[in-house]
């Protein structure tokens, strides 16, 4: 049976503990179940919760929903976690649950984030945060008329490797950036002979799959926020498999782009490009890696690690394909040190948005930014199909 959701939790009568009753639909997915149940919300709540200035705790108390029980109550044995339901009205209903959080596909996303803000939720969602520009605002508009606090998860300005890139920068290690250069993806199997470490709605346009509209959502938060806002795009994507096999075992067209290769203009006169792909083996520092070049200086970021090469440490190549190469390219990089503890990416961010619904600190990675993000990937849908630069411009809101 499933349990009763108004009787599953009752407030905290110590005045010093602020519990928090969060919907967290969709968390049977593999983001969902790992960074966002696991290394998130059951992590806090291990922990006995999140510090407050006033001495107290911020104590989440979820339910999980989902469409399969038997998926939630396996869950529910490895979280401990007995509250979960497969009827996402009921749970909206429950004025004890003051949060909703979305990590379903990006379908589903929209209709259940939208009857969450009609319920007077406040909302937290993956991204994408619509399958179109229009329904991204949509939500952004309809969460402020309601004046409900929103945020879209953004975890990799989160990772250590970003951290510390943003921290050369506020230490003025580069001088005038010049451009960014950002390496994404891994092979991911076809299904024939190994089994595909991705689902196969990834790889179906109709599904809302594609690479270009999940990886160009991420590029945006991350360049606007390190190096400039994208002022223009250009992408070029491709299906370079046209056949998978998908969960069952069936054979399928890959309708959507496993591939992108995009470059972007940036406020300053930045010039970046990334390159996302499904269809890469790895030679390189990490599955994610961000090189950036300036006047004094460069690093290159993975998602943990990241290496310097200052301008007095620069070797200086000359071109002779006629001997083998006198320089290790890798010797004259230095590991930039671990100089301050963090904590996983997704986390991190939980714990600033439950903070700012608690106590009202700020949140500025809102629905707006996550439209954002939607727009970046329909401009460069539009830019592959059209073969051409196309300009960024600010929202109309």
């Amino acid at each position: 049976m499933e349990k009763s959701i108004g009787l599953a939790v009752l407030p905290d009568t110590d005045q010093q503990r602020h519990t928090v009753g969060i919907i967290m639909n969709g968390v049977t997915g593999r983001m969902g179940t790992n960074q966002h149940l696991l290394r998130s919300i059951v992590a806090i709540r291990e922990q006995g919760g999140i510090a407050t200035p006033d001495g107290g705790t911020v104590y989440p108390e979820p339910i999980l929903v989902g469409r399969n029980l038997e998926k939630l109550r396996a869950l529910g044995e490895r979280t401990g976690i007995d509250r979960m339901t497969t009827k996402l009205d009921e749970a909206l209903a429950d004025d004890f649950y003051q949060i909703y959080f979305d990590a379903q596909i990006t379908g589903r996303r929209y209709a259940a984030v939208k009857k969450a803000i009609a319920a007077g939720k406040h909302v937290y969602c993956e991204k994408p945060t619509g399958t179109s520009l229009e329904k991204a605002l949509d939500l952004y508009r309809l969460a402020e008329a309601a004046g409900v606090k929103h945020g879209v998860v953004q975890d990799k300005l989160w990772l250590p490797g970003l951290r510390k890139l943003k921290r050369l920068m506020e230490a003025d290690f580069f001088g005038d950036i010049l451009s960014v250069r950002g390496d994404f993806g891994y092979w991911v199997f076809e299904g024939t002979s190994i089994p595909a470490q991705r689902p196969s709605w990834n790889y179906r346009k109709e599904d809302d799959g594609g690479i270009m509209v999940d990886m160009l959502c991420h590029w945006r938060y991350v360049l606007d926020n390190l190096f400039g806002d994208v002022k223009s795009v250009f992408c070029l994507g491709a299906t370079h498999i046209p056949k998978r096999v998908d969960e069952r075992g069936d054979t399928y067209s890959a309708t959507a782009d496993d591939a992108a290769y995009a470059v972007f203009e940036l406020a300053g006169g930045v010039v970046a490009q990334f390159n996302s792909s499904w269809v890469t083996r790895v030679r390189r520092d990490d599955l994610l890696t961000i090189q950036v070049d300036g006047t004094r200086g460069s690093a290159v970021a993975g998602l943990r690690e990241c290496r310097i090469q200052h301008y007095g440490n620069t070797p200086k190549p000359v071109w002779n394909p006629d001997i083998p190469q006198p320089i290790d390219f890798y010797a004259d990089w230095a590991t930039v040190p671990e100089q301050e503890p963090y904590a996983n990416a997704f986390r991190a961010q939980w714990e600033l948005f439950l903070k700012h619904v608690v106590l009202d600190t700020p949140f500025p990675y809102g629905l707006l930014e996550g439209a954002k993000g939607v727009q970046l990937a329909e401009l460069g849908l539009k830019s592959w199909e059209e073969r051409c630069m196309l300009p960024v411009n600010q929202l109309n809101v």
